[in-house]
């Protein structure tokens, strides 16, 4: 038991992802001589860019609604909104931030989602790093020496105008202090120097504090501060020897709420905190939900998932579909798990016209089922019109109360332009869009994937099944039509930056013109049934051009489910893409690597590039037939490149090792910080399970005979800075990772618990108020053989709450380990 017990210990991971959405702001001060601002928000996780927002133009009350999504396995410290203020000539202005403490985030267990108060920037607060020390009480009869090892730090805050620092430490106890020596130019400093404090026995006190203070050296003027940390005296009583990197942090200063004078932001943020069980805890869950689709009872009974359902809030079911579409992913039953619920759903359907029309389960899982596995397909099929959308930038306006002369720019000798001129044109210009995206989806039947096809051919059948009669022919084309025009590609033209189509929000013009054409597309996703019907009446220019297109919508949803069963099953069991995808491309600069020593902006080479599970891959321009590559599997570290390294912002590198065990690195360059993060985060995902991944890298470069960033001259020592290998944005390209997603389904299932058992087990919820908690028998025989499985709703109840019970006492096991482990070490609160 001890061996299996530590073997399953090791095995124990954490996950931490952290949800946040930037709604909007209100009452920004004006920053710029026209009165208002240009604001954009940075958002920081441990003071490192993870995400910007887009500009906002000319606006103290900005929306952005954007959201993202961050895995960070080391968990972290801090999550800040920075506002800025763009400005076309000279530095950007800083408008306030906003700081949240990771407890402050976890404290709120729905999430945070408020106005919050805009705070100035202090300078003294903004630090970041960590710095490695040894501390050593030295006691003699007649004194006790400090002895503190000032080794190394790392990721230190850039406080000088090229980007880095000149740090040195101070070591202070009560009036006695010392210093360590200067290291120029440099964020990651390897000081090695021993600094001692001779103290007098008389003035010690346990409730004394030794501070490591770093500060950046300035020739003119006063030093920067750049951190410190605070060790309690008591601690170096109890333990001598004190060896340890350090987190450091701030002044103190307590951030002063300015009034509501620099504005709020509307912020939603949200953090889920996993410790994740070894796999084989997780086996009878899955096993039940396996069973759910392989075994499906009749339509009425119950069923792991009819129990899941029962317990899903409207809030969380979103979540909990694209869970259950990722754990049926990894096991290749996909189909019929959204056959089963499409099957159910379409059963209790008595009226044609309300089938799929609410958030149920069925409707959510569909509708993440096609985000996981068919986003490549739809930005093949979308992405040329919507760039040339956003290129052409017209004014486009079809309501006549919305028409506004003064937008229309034409170049005439025949005076100003009429509303009949703009509606004209308007009309012309949406019907050249809305044929374009039309042709484009019906002429892509070859290219959908053959999963999506495949669940579509078994909608239309259980819709065809019942609703037989003639009045209903069209309902199986509207089954289909109205998850793939209405819930996937017309919300994709709504806003094509949520579904990674465009790095950039639509500006107001551009916007209106998506609107638009996402109504006209939802029209011919509805096969013009529902025209003329509505409010909007000034869409009827467009209702020819949608009748015309529904033949051929029909002739292609025909097309689309005429395909073999078996083909969409081959599936790959722990990736959402095939090996031979491309899961990101596009232009990037590469860095020049062999040759003389060019200028920064010179060193760097147009190169496009291509991602997919195996290689990624570069030429000269995308129809280049001669291709460089890198094999995925030689990866060892996809990591940020510090902005000293080369002067320039936004550049990354990716390490690979080849079969002598040398290190290789390629350096590139991406247009700003989100294509950056969206990169970094695309390579980590698919590299994700390499051995042999570096612990530590080296965010400068070697130059000059050493690294530009901790000044080492060996070119082979270790690096400086940790690496970040699984901190990725979360989006449909995440990994699949059945535990995770199992503990996910548990979590949802273990709050709804009590809801279980007074419904389907009156009785043992009786037991369990009068204090009988037996354990419910979980569907094993003595043995260890397992039952045939129960169809009654109240026996697959109780298998079902026996497997939250066992694994609820299977965390708080671990969970008890992980205190008496804490327990038995003595604690050091300087957030190591």
């Amino acid at each position: 038991m001890g061996d299996l017990d530590s073997y399953l210990w090791q095995k124990m991971a954490k996950n931490t992802s952290l949800y946040f959405r930037i709604v909007e702001g209100r009452n920004l001060p004006a920053k710029d001589v026209s009165g208002t601002s240009d604001p954009y928000c940075i958002i920081k996780v441990d003071n490192e860019v993870v995400a910007r927002t887009a500009t906002v133009w000319k606006n103290l009350n900005p929306f952005w609604g954007e959201e993202y999504t961050l895995h960070l396995p080391m968990g972290f410290h801090s999550l800040s909104f920075h506002v800025m203020d763009e400005d076309t000539i000279g530095h950007d202005d800083v408008i306030g931030k906003i700081s949240l403490t990771k407890e402050a985030i976890g404290s709120q267990a729905k999430g945070l989602d408020s106005w919050i108060n805009l705070t100035r920037v202090d300078p003294d607060e903004e630090v970041q790093g960590e710095i490695h020390l040894s501390l050593h009480l030295l006691k003699h009869t007649e004194k006790i020496v400090l002895r503190c090892d000032v080794i190394e730090a790392r990721d230190l805050a850039p406080r000088d105008i090229s980007g880095t620092s000149d740090p040195f430490a101070r070591v202070i106890y009560n009036n006695y202090s010392a210093e360590t020596s200067i290291i120029k130019k440099t964020r990651f400093p390897h000081w090695g120097e021993t600094l001692e404090l001779d103290l007098d026995p008389r003035e010690l006190s346990e409730e004394g504090t030794v501070v490591v203070e770093v500060w950046d050296w300035d020739m003119v003027g006063k030093n920067d501060f750049l951190g410190k940390v605070e060790i309690p005296f008591a601690c170096l009583h109890k333990t001598p020897l004190l060896d340890s990197w350090f987190r450091l942090l701030p002044l103190g200063n307590n951030e002063v709420d300015a009034g509501g004078k620099l504005g709020a932001l509307r912020l939603k943020v949200r953090l889920v905190e996993d410790q994740i069980l070894p796999s084989l805890y997780y086996q009878p869950l899955i096993d039940l939900l396996v069973e759910s689709v392989i075994s499906p009872a009749e339509v009425e009974d119950s069923s792991a998932l009819t129990l899941l359902e029962e317990v899903t809030t409207v809030e969380s079911r979103q979540d909990v579909a694209m869970t259950l579409v990722k754990i049926y992913l990894g096991q290749g039953l996909v189909v019929p798990f959204l056959d089963y619920l499409n099957t159910r759903e379409v059963n209790i359907t008595t009226d044609p016209n309300t089938l799929f029309r609410s958030n149920s389960l069925a409707s959510k899982a569909m509708e993440q089922f096609m985000k996981a596995v068919g986003m490549l397909y739809l930005h093949e099929v979308l992405k040329p019109i919507i760039n040339r959308i956003f290129d052409e930038k017209k004014y486009i306006e079809l309501d006549p109360c919305k028409i506004d002369l003064n937008h229309t720019r034409r170049i005439s000798f025949k005076g100003a332009v009429s509303e009949a001129e703009v509606r004209d044109s308007s009309v012309e210009m949406l019907q050249s869009y809305l044929s374009r995206i039309v042709e484009s989806i019906v002429g892509s039947v070859e290219q959908c994937p053959p999963v999506m096809r495949v669940a579509f051919k078994q909608l239309h059948k259980r819709v065809e099944e019942q609703f037989a009669e003639p009045e209903n022919e069209d309902v199986k084309y509207l089954a289909i039509s109205g998850f793939f025009f209405l819930r996937f590609f017309a919300p994709a033209i709504l806003t094509p930056k949520l579904f990674q189509l465009r790095d950039q929000h639509a500006d107001t013009r551009t916007s209106r013109t998506l609107l638009l054409l996402a109504k006209a597309l939802q029209s011919v996703g509805n096969l013009g049934l529902q025209l003329g019907h509505g409010k909007e009446q000034w869409m009827a220019p467009l209702h020819p051009i949608i009748l015309r297109s529904v033949a051929s919508v029909k002739d292609f949803l025909d097309k689309l489910i005429d395909i073999d069963h078996d083909i969409g099953s081959e599936m790959p069991q722990r990736a959402v893409f095939l090996p031979s995808v491309i899961v990101k491309e596009g232009y990037l600069q590469k860095h020049k690597a062999e040759g003389a020593q060019l200028l920064s902006r010179f060193a760097f080479k147009k190169r496009y590039f291509w991602l997919t599970s195996e290689t990624l891959s570069y030429a000269k321009a995308p129809d280049w037939q001669a291709r460089s590559s890198l094999l995925i599997h030689c990866v060892c570290a996809v990591e940020r490149v510090d902005e000293n390294a080369f002067q320039q912002q936004n550049v990354m590198q990716v390490v690979t090792q080849d079969d002598d065990g040398q290190l290789h690195t390629m350096y590139i360059q991406c247009k700003n910080v989100n294509e950056l993060n969206q990169w970094l985060s695309a390579i980590r995902k698919v590299s994700i399970y390499n051995e042999h991944m570096l612990p530590s890298f080296h965010p400068g470069t070697y130059r000059g005979g050493k690294w530009t960033c901790c000044l080492q001259t060996d070119r082979t020592v270790a690096g400086c800075s940790r690496t970040h290998s699984a901190v990725t944005l979360g989006d449909w390209s995440d990994p699949l990772d059945p535990d995770v997603e199992t503990q996910t389904i548990f979590k949802q299932l273990l709050q709804g618990r009590d809801k279980l058992r007074k419904k389907h087990l009156p009785e043992a919820d009786a037991d369990q108020t009068g204090g009988n908690k037996d354990k419910i028998h979980s569907g094993m025989d003595t043995d260890g053989a397992e039952c045939k499985p129960v169809t009654s709703g109240q026996g697959l109840a109780s298998r079902l709450l026996a497997v939250i019970e066992d694994l609820e006492e299977a965390h708080s096991a671990f969970q008890h380990r992980v205190e008496k482990e804490d327990s038995s070490t003595t604690s050091v609160i300087v957030n190591t």
